[in-house]
Parts: C-alpha cells; sequence; structure tokens
C-alpha cells in the first residue's frame, strides 16, 4: 500500500516536471521561431537575400530561428 502510494507520488512529480519544462522550452522555440521568421522576411525586403518562402524554407526557420535563417542565407547564396 505505502510503496503504491510513493510510487504514484514520484510518477505525479515526474508528469509535473516534464510539463513545467515542456512549457518553458515550448516558449522559446515559439519565440525563435517568430524572429526568425521577421529576419528572413526583412533581409528578403531590403534585398539582401533572395530566399524563397517555401514550406521546408518556413519549417527550417520555424525549427533553427536565427540559425536557420544564417543557414538558409548562405545555402541560397552559393
Amino acid at each position: 500500500m505505502i510503496e503504491e502510494l510513493l510510487f504514484l507520488f514520484f510518477l505525479f512529480l515526474a508528469i509535473l516536471l516534464v510539463v513545467k519544462m515542456g512549457v518553458g522550452v515550448i516558449k522559446y522555440l515559439v519565440a525563435n521561431a517568430i524572429i526568425g521568421l521577421i529576419i528572413l522576411w526583412f533581409t528578403n525586403w531590403i534585398g539582401i537575400s533572395d530566399v524563397p518562402l517555401t514550406a521546408l524554407n518556413l519549417l527550417v526557420v520555424a525549427i533553427g530561428g536565427i540559425l536557420g535563417v544564417i543557414a538558409l542565407i548562405i545555402v541560397y547564396w552559393f
């Protein structure tokens, strides 16, 4: 009986920790994706780069953020 209660208690703590850390990571990824998309749009708008806005490129920028934009600019530059 005590072992089962301890197991449930630690299971609840583990789930709580995973959810709390997941929300923190998701906030970071969303902010990173928005900043990356704004930078990609701005560099295309002022003519620094000519990266097409395809679904794959948008996915790279959304996942990679600023580093994704830099990688795409380098790939399309050469």
